[in-house]
């Protein structure tokens, strides 16, 4: 990089013009020049600190770094956060932070470059049209293990990295660590139909009849968007949200503020898939569009009916992509249960520098090991996935 260029920290996103960003990551699905990721857009990240649902109080201290020209012009930035704990990041460290407290080590505060609560992968290594893009991911990427060096911290992890940027962090010495999720792959099917026709005849015949089942007792399904978002929408999906969370995490992250906001500044790219019976909503799930991609995030209920979950999370975001032309759905963390859905396993990504020698050729010798039963869980995963086999499409289990 011939410019001279500095990196500052900046703690909030209110005082980093959306516009500046949005040369970076893209502002909508419209001005992105690579496939759009909501979840780096400006409104996202600000919507979260400013609803107080990742900000200093729970954990989450924005530390975003910030690549500068010497025009002060905005060339490059990282998204980054000091944490207290390891909640909310779907990379699970607790093990490396007691075993390195039991050794007597500190390992919070950490730095964490990510989007908190959010198990999709993203850019991390942002950068402007026209720049070098190695030399600005390479700052970037160095940028954050000084930012490490500053804090005292033990570590510094930057969660669900595309492949394409894992060499410019390993490059800077960041262990490499991979983990498995399950998303679908549209083939270009021009209907459900086509999908199905892909799956072996047994598997076939199981998703035909789960999804008449789901919909049994009255219930029909909605797709809400755009204008369709009231606050009454949002009253009732924040209802689901609550109930089932609060079952599942004990607290859920994401309070009813969040909900607004991104309903303010992101509606367009929002599907809610909400489930009816007997005039009120049941159900539903809330997804994410991308410029190629839906994300699934997460759903609730406040009625219990069979399959109803698989038909509001999976099945309908897989009918969504297939009318909206999407090339996958990434329906979240974790889910061997999506394979026979037509979800298929997928290596996910993330980086970790460890300041620590000792701690960090323990942690490298536990990926060495993890990675490969990553990779061996895939390969048996995708083997035994539901579609049919061989180039004659034998419709034989």
């Amino acid at each position: 990089m011939t410019e001279a260029v500095r990196i500052r920290v900046e703690t909030s996103f209110a005082d980093i013009p959306a516009e500046d960003w949005g040369r970076l990551a893209g502002a909508s699905r419209g001005d992105a020049r690579e496939p759009y990721n909501p979840f780096v857009s400006h409104a996202f990240l600000s919507s979260l600190e400013e609803s107080g649902c990742a900000v200093a109080e729970t954990g989450w201290l924005g530390q975003h770094l910030l690549l500068e020209g010497e025009d002060g012009a905005l060339r490059g930035a990282l998204p980054v956060y000091l944490k207290s704990h390891s909640q909310g990041e779907y990379v699970f460290d607790h093990g490396w932070a007691d075993a390195f407290e039991r050794a007597g080590g500190r390992y919070y505060p950490k730095l964490q470059a990510s989007v908190p609560f959010t198990p999709a992968t993203g850019p991390r290594l942002l950068h402007r049209t026209g720049e070098p893009v190695v030399e600005t991911q390479a700052a970037l990427a160095e940028g954050l293990k000084e930012l490490t060096r500053r804090h005292g911290a033990s570590s510094a992890h930057a969660t669900f990295v595309p492949e394409t940027e894992m060499p410019v962090f390993e490059a800077a010495g960041y262990l490499h660590r991979t983990d498995q999720q399950f998303h679908f792959i549209n083939a270009g099917y021009g209907a459900y139909e086509g999908f199905l026709e892909t799956l072996a005849s047994r598997k076939r015949k199981a998703l035909k009849k789960e999804r008449r089942a789901a919909l049994e007792h009255g219930i029909e399904i909605d797709w809400l968007t755009g204008s369709d978002l009231t606050e009454d929408i949002w009253d009732q999906f924040f209802a689901f949200y609550m109930d089932t969370g609060s079952r599942k995490w004990g607290r859920p992250y994401l309070n009813r503020r969040f909900y607004s906001l991104i309903g303010e500044r992101m509606a367009d790219d929002i599907l809610l898939v909400m489930a009816r019976r007997e005039g009120r909503y049941i159900a539903g799930a809330i997804n994410f569009i991308g410029g190629d991609t839906l994300f699934g995030r997460h759903w609730g209920c406040i009625e219990d009916h069979p399959f109803l979950h698989f038909e509001v999370c999976y099945h309908q975001a897989i009918d969504f992509a297939i009318e909206k032309r999407l090339t996958r759905v990434e329906a979240g963390a974790q889910g061997e249960h999506k394979l026979a859905r037509g979800y298929l396993p997928v290596t996910t990504h993330s980086a970790h520098y460890i300041a620590h020698a000792g701690l960090r050729r323990a942690v490298a010798d536990y990926l060495e090991r993890e990675r490969q039963d990553v990779e061996m869980m895939g390969d048996y995963l995708a083997e035994h996935g539901p579609f049919r086999r061989g180039e004659n499409h034998d419709d034989t289990d």
